[in-house]
């Protein structure tokens, strides 16, 4: 409870809906050494850096042409996804998403090897799930196949999603759209194919044992996506 009250303070403040408007006292400028999953305001503090240089894929992998700027925005052209060249472990990843009708993408997040990304890397599902009444592990915002959002945050097809990541040690929390999502520890996940809730999942690693520090990427599924604004804050 106390780290879905933290993710709901960050989000009021960073998020750009008017039902969030942030308090007229303003945050203090967060101490990143006692910095937890869920503090930090990324509309407000310091040492967020772009990931892309907004012209290319430079500092990226991914076969050439298909992913490419279109003005400020990653736009997918088929044919892979890409990865971040650089690791990142405990980090805050602030970016926003917009998807077509039937869009299925995703976010990777601490991926050790892009060769076996599916059983070293967690995916934060990007998908056009707007107006379903529950959200399910497989739709956007789930910590994919593992676990579901809280409420589905997720806008219509065609409008732009925010989507705020942290990961801090064994601590995976997510607020879209100024809405906390999901408040994750990884700890609990203690078996291989196994969901604390007792459902299974296709990971052949243990969750509590999945890299604490790997490479970011975005999915390419067949379908169209784009990214844009993604900034990063390392917390280590």
């Amino acid at each position: 409870m106390r780290l879905m009250s933290l993710l709901l303070a960050a989000a009021c403040v960073a998020a750009f809906s008017p039902a969030c408007a942030p308090r007229p006292q303003g945050p203090a400028k967060p101490d990143v050494k006692k910095t937890t999953v869920a503090k930090a305001s990324p509309a407000k503090a310091d040492g967020f850096k772009n990931m892309f240089n907004l012209k290319d894929t430079t500092g990226w992998t991914c076969k050439p042409g298909s992913w490419v700027f279109d003005g400020d925005v990653l736009t997918r052209k088929g044919g892979g996804s890409i990865w971040s060249k650089d690791t990142y472990g405990d980090f805050i990843l602030d970016l926003e998403f917009k998807v077509a009708k039937g869009t299925n993408s995703g976010v990777f997040i601490r991926t050790g090897s892009i060769r076996q990304w599916l059983h070293t890397g967690m995916e934060v599902q990007v998908m056009d799930s707007h107006g379903r009444a529950k959200a399910g592990k497989h739709d956007c915002g789930a910590i994919y196949d593992c676990l579901a959002p809280s409420v589905n945050a997720t806008w219509e097809a065609g409008k732009w999603n925010r989507m705020i990541i942290t990961a801090k040690a064994n601590k995976i929390g997510i607020v879209m759209n100024g809405k906390p999502i999901i408040d994750m520890d990884l700890n609990r996940w203690t078996e291989a194919h196994k969901n604390p809730d007792g459902s299974k999942n296709k990971f052949k690693t243990a969750y509590k044992d999945m890299p604490r520090r790997g490479h970011v990427g975005f999915q390419d599924h067949g379908r169209p996506v784009w990214y844009k604004n993604v900034r990063i804050k390392t917390l280590d």
